[in-house]
């Protein structure tokens, strides 16, 4: 073959390049395109598709390249030494005049990469995904992905018309990683990497680094210009290590942001409105801290987010990441904390997603019998693969850096830590000490929980762990996983079990409510009442309680005045504050109309004085943890299903009793035994009225005068300053319950009694 000349420089062979950019399956763009040395001839060589006409302008002169054959690619002469220059290309409708990627740097090397290769790194988001930067005096994006067994891998995106030919990625070394800087890339256009495999198979994959997606159901990823987080100051630390705490009043209302309200039209809030909404009720509630369930972007909302494809990216559903930080500091600035719900145990099968991410099992593990979920139909991590590991840790440190979220609830902790998970014989593959632990999961939780609490001051790690493993919440140093709390699922399983029966039946499971003490102190415990319980036809936490429907909300506020007394944090699902009465729908907002009724209504009250108590007495928070906050006074009073014990506070000589009664019979004359000798006085009676109960007195009448509070809608009630009864109970030198002094009290029906013993000159 013959080739045309440029000044009567023959043009040289490139039909095999054609070919090759052509079909996306160029390998090593930069010994193809640029500046270019052949057969001791330089040219500049460029694929412009869809040009009629391409200019190199250099500083002192322009050459007109030229087309070869028929191709894409245009040809200009070069002087060996390189000489920067631009391109002027004539499209049919415009005239583009631009920088070459090709003889530009990268800006990322090998070296900024060791790290993550290592599966050390700690914000590996700095050096992979779409990052805006100035290069050589050119404005634009650094793409670059981790594809390290791809035959070739481009960008392609809304700047270059989703052409997946015209921005072909160079290995940066022997990383596995492809990189490529790409002049006058704006923000907020959308892109893909097209990665064709060693099969040939052509892949249109979103990015794993992404920090902003386009809204589902599209799934392109979008260049964000990412603003840099500002460090917290010395009050927010303060706060935040205050709050978080291990004796602190942890009090969480879990959310879903798509359905907890909607606006007028039925669309959702956006993280602002979120903000002006939900800010204030949780003040009003007296929750100390926001669970959101999970924000990092995913494609199905059936998934409510546990299905993540974007694990740097918050949700576009509700905003921008920007408006998802303004969310968070108006959470701090109120001095409410912001935990989210993070998802390492699995991932989800889409097609853009992480699986198969080259064309072979890169992120999840390739043998099928580790690296799928049975439950789910979803892929496992390969815990084990180091660059997984960065991936992951730099993951959750971003959430907690980026937006200053007080901590991660790590969702599902048990599927990760063992090889047996859900599956039966013959479909697990045991460790190589022939064990059922996943060794590598165990190792990558205690990296991110080490890197997390170790970079973060004041943070909570909490895990939801549904089995009995040891050290879940002990230090990684000796040998635990490093969670600050876990979530006590026997408590939740074993108290709703028995809650759910009549209460004819409840002397026959007593202990279903008193097992969880035999392990309370295990671990750093919270008690949750999660959307899990109120999905998948289980019903609401009200559907569950038996009787009609007076005794149905009885019942509730008993069951959450004994929750608020146990040991352990309090985290309560959205719409059990006010008792919805249906399973929850992640396609509506909640019942708020409910409300209007006054039994709704008393059961918000209720809840919003479960948190002014937990939080205004050291005896219902402190010792959450500690065997020495907690004692029986009658555990065993299966008869009556009448519980008795005291919380005891270590701050100062106080200690709150606590009285629940789980049928709807009132014992008059019912004497307990108390610590202490002096005066007790009722602080809460779940049976009163303000909270739509029978209004049974737990001791003396109120003074004539003393009104009860009136019914209103909503939450502007506000609690009785002073305690219900102006006459306390005096304890009498006679023994009961192993106590050298009693009291006798009224006990109202399905029932929640607090009584407080303060020391004499304490208040």
């Amino acid at each position: 073959m013959e080739h045309a000349m440029i000044d009567n420089t023959p043009l040289p062979d490139l039909a095999d390049a054609v070919c090759a950019l052509e079909g996306a399956q160029v390998g090593e763009p930069r010994q193809l395109l640029g500046h270019q040395c052949i057969d001791g001839s330089w040219y500049v060589i460029l694929y412009k598709p869809g040009a009629l006409a391409v200019e190199v302008q250099f500083a002192t002169h322009t050459c007109i390249a030229q087309r070869y054959s028929d191709s894409e690619v245009f040809i200009a002469l070069a002087q060996a030494e390189f000489v920067p220059y631009q391109l002027r290309v004539t499209y049919p409708e415009a005239v583009v005049v631009q920088a070459d990627p090709f003889c530009l740097p990268l800006g990322l090397s090998a070296a900024d990469l060791y790290y993550f290769r290592q599966g050390t790194e700690q914000q590996a988001q700095r050096h992979l995904g779409a990052h805006m930067m100035t290069l050589q005096g050119h404005r634009g994006v650094r793409f670059s992905v981790w594809a390290p067994n791809a035959l070739a891998v481009s960008v392609t995106g809304d700047f270059n018309h989703w052409d997946s030919r015209q921005h072909p990625m160079a290995r940066v070394e022997d990383s596995g990683v492809w990189a490529i800087f790409i002049p006058d890339v704006a923000p907020g256009q959308c892109y893909k990497y097209h990665i064709r495999t060693l099969s040939g198979e052509a892949l249109l994959k979103a990015d794993p680094y992404a920090f902003a997606t386009e809204r589902p159901p599209n799934t392109a990823s979008r260049v964000s210009a990412v603003t840099l987080p500002k460090a917290l100051d010395e009050q927010s630390y303060e706060q935040r290590e205050r709050r978080n705490a291990i004796d602190a009043a942890i009090s969480i209302y879990e959310l879903h942001i798509g359905s907890w309200r909607r606006t007028a039209d039925n669309q959702f809030l956006n993280y602002r409105e979120l903000a002006a909404q939900l800010i204030p009720y949780v003040e009003e509630m007296g929750f100390t801290h926001i669970q959101l369930m999970p924000v990092s972007e995913f494609p199905f909302d059936g998934s409510w987010g546990y299905q993540s494809t974007g694990l740097f990216a918050p949700t576009s559903r509700f905003g921008s990441g920007d408006d998802f930080a303004y969310f968070c500091a108006q959470c701090r600035a109120h001095n409410i904390g912001v935990l989210i719900d993070w998802v390492p145990g699995h991932f989800p099968a889409d097609a853009h997603g992480l699986g198969r991410f080259d064309g072979t099992h890169l992120y999840e593990h390739a043998d099928h019998r580790q690296g799928y979920h049975p439950d789910w139909h979803t892929y496992i991590y390969n815990y084990e693969r180091q660059e997984v590991r960065s991936f992951l840790t730099s993951s959750a440190s971003f959430w907690l850096e980026q937006y200053g979220v007080d901590g991660l609830r790590v969702d599902a902790v048990a599927s990760m830590l063992y090889l047996d998970y859900s599956r039966e014989h013959g479909q697990w593959l045991a460790n190589h000490l022939g064990g059922r632990e996943n060794l590598g999961a165990i190792a990558c939780l205690q990296q991110i929980n080490s890197v997390c609490y170790g970079r973060n001051r004041g943070i909570m790690m909490v895990a939801e762990e549904s089995t009995a493993w040891p050290g879940v919440t002990q230090t990684t140093d000796s040998g635990g996983l490093g969670f600050g709390f876990k979530w006590n699922m026997g408590w939740m399983n074993d108290s709703l079990r028995y809650m759910q029966l009549d209460p004819i039946y409840r002397q026959y499971h007593h202990h279903d409510m008193t097992f969880s003490m035999v392990y309370a102190y295990s671990e750093n415990y919270i008690l949750p009442l999660s959307h899990d319980e109120v999905v998948h036809g289980k019903g609401s936490l009200l559907s569950k309680m038996p009787g009609d429907s007076w005794q149905q909300h009885a019942n509730l506020r008993a069951y959450l005045g004994f929750m608020w007394a146990h040991p352990g944090k309090k985290l309560l699902f959205m719409g059990g504050e006010f008792a919805q009465q249906r399973e929850w729908d992640h396609n509506q907002a909640l019942d708020w109309h409910l409300l209007d009724d006054p039994a709704h209504q008393g059961m918000q009250r209720w809840v919003k004085c479960l948190n002014q108590l937990y939080r205004s007495y050291p005896a219902l928070h402190e010792n959450d943890c500690d065997e020495r906050g907690f004692r029986w006074l009658d555990g065993n009073n299966s008869q009556q299903s009448i519980y008795s014990f005291v919380r005891i506070a270590s701050s100062l000589p106080q200690v709150v009793l606590a009285v629940v009664n789980m049928t709807p019979q009132v014992h008059h004359d019912f004497r307990i035994g108390v610590p202490h000798a002096g005066s007790y006085r009722v602080i809460a009676n779940s049976d009163e009225s303000q909270y739509f109960g029978s209004g049974v007195r737990v001791c003396a009448e109120r003074p004539a005068n003393e009104q009860s509070p009136p019914s209103e809608p909503l939450y502007s009630e506000p609690l009785p300053s002073e305690p219900l009864y102006s006459e306390p109970l005096l304890s009498e030198p006679l023994p009961w319950h192993g106590q050298s002094q009693s009291i006798s009290i009224c006990v109202p029906p399905l029932a929640c009694v607090y009584l407080l013993w303060e020391a004499p000159g304490h208040e």
